[in-house]
């Protein structure tokens, strides 16, 4: 198990582009068992997650090739419909098999589902979804089991996928797979907004799909009887770009971000210019894939948020924004509203002199003048790009155990940092003495 070793408090300067979206490629991926033709996908980080997948997809009859930065995914083998626990329990995303699964070879067996532990993320409105298509559920052995009905297709059908803290992502993304292949017109109501929605309707439509309002509340689907193979560049990562234009926020300097997606990031922006942090996108580029600079002349300033689903501040850049606002002159709140326990970094960032205080679903961060290097523990993949942002910025030395949570969502994170001024070595724990 790796560890990083930061040595904090050195600007940066350069130039980071930003990486294929994780959170967009996973459920496209899937989306490679609704066809029996390739599907070549551009822009495919190389990730934990993203090789979790390709197994996950070869165990179920779906060949992967990849080759620099494009992966192949074709489908040669149907016999097999099990996505079984060994892969599935590695990330939450492998229940996006069920309903392209479902909706093609008329049968899927998943796992239920493993990845961060940020608090309870259910399944059940994506079963629900299914079963208003016409599918019969059961569970077996920690197995999800379900078949098509009476005629083989699934039927179109109005689905609501509203919950407790606000539409499903990957509930909308597993749905809209199925729904495509499915007999008639499937409506989703409370549709998940999210970008990476839009970018899986994107590459289905490309595929022979008739879907319209990706990106709104409303999901409108008609079935077609099959889909053909596609070529699509998957979309930049927003959560990865919201991470480094933080990262040179707190770091001080002068940071470039290329192929950033700015046009998905207004909450974050918004927040980060209320913070006194300045990002300067360039004049009349793709918004989805622009060049920003970022720089911070005067102290970071406090703010309030609350998390919110799409277009509202990501839950994805919760942890990040809390490690900027730790240095702010003054008061500041962030609210969970998607994930209210996913706070597992506030005990890291305190043991780095950060003045935090938990009010259920709230956490009070007070500003202090400086953070201080120490041994923390990742929890999760966005905890731990909060605990390398503290590093940064921290006197002396952090050691950020357990960093594979990273390397689930950031493309050789310590490489893209060094690159621009930072100065992390990721090196084996074993060689590192015992945390108090």
């Amino acid at each position: 198990m790796d560890a990083f070793v930061i040595r904090g408090g050195t600007p940066l300067h350069g130039n980071i582009a930003i990486a294929g979206s994780k959170n967009a490629a996973l459920p496209i991926m899937a989306a490679a068992l609704l066809t029996d033709d390739p599907l070549d996908l551009l822009d495919v980080a190389e990730l934990a997650d993203i090789g979790n997948m390709r197994r996950l997809l070869h165990a179920l009859g779906c060949d992967a090739t990849a080759h620099d930065g494009a992966l192949r995914l074709h489908v040669t083998d149907t016999s097999t419909s099990a996505a079984k626990y060994d892969i599935v329990r590695t990330m939450r995303a492998s229940i996006c098999t069920l309903g392209p699964m479902l909706a093609r070879r008329g049968e899927a067996r998943v796992s239920l589902p493993g990845g961060c532990a940020i608090g309870v993320r259910p399944v059940d409105l994506h079963l629900k979804g299914m079963e208003a298509l016409g599918a019969r559920l059961s569970l077996d052995s920690g197995d999800i089991v379900a078949t098509t009905p009476p005629g083989g297709r699934l039927i179109g059908a109005t689905v609501f996928l509203g919950g407790a803290y606000g539409p499903t992502v990957l509930g909308t993304a597993n749905v809209m797979s199925a729904a495509t292949l499915a007999r008639g017109r499937t409506i989703i109501e409370s549709a998940a907004c999210e970008p990476e929605i839009v970018d899986l309707a994107a590459v289905l439509n490309a595929m022979g799909a008739r879907i319209t309002g990706a990106g709104s509340p409303r999901i409108t689907i008609d079935g077609v009887e099959r889909l053909h193979g596609a070529r699509h560049r998957v979309m930049a990562d927003r959560i990865e770009a919201g991470t480094y234009i933080m990262a040179g926020a707190i770091a001080g300097g002068s940071l470039t971000i290329s192929n950033c997606p700015v046009d998905c990031l207004m909450a974050a922006t918004t927040t980060l210019a209320e913070a006194g942090v300045t990002i300067r996108a360039e004049p009349g580029a793709d918004p989805l894939r622009t060049t920003v600079t970022v720089s911070r002349s005067g102290p970071i300033r406090p703010t309030h948020v609350t998390t919110q689903p799409h277009p509202g501040f990501p839950t994805d850049l919760q942890a990040q924004l809390m490690a900027l606002l730790t240095l702010a002159e003054g008061n500041s709140s962030i609210t969970e509203r998607i994930f209210p326990d996913r706070f597992m970094h506030v005990a890291e960032l305190a043991r780095m002199g950060a003045d935090l205080m938990r009010h259920g679903s709230t956490v009070l961060v007070s500003g202090v003048k400086r953070l201080v290097g120490a041994p923390v523990m990742a929890s999760d993949l966005r905890a731990s790009a909060s605990l390398v942002l503290a590093g940064l910025a921290a006197s002396g030395q952090t050691i950020v155990r357990r960093v594979y949570h990273l390397d689930r969502g950031y493309e050789r994170m310590e490489d893209r940092l060094n690159a621009v001024g930072a100065h992390i070595e990721r090196v084996d724990e074993r060689s590192l003495p015992l945390m108090d």
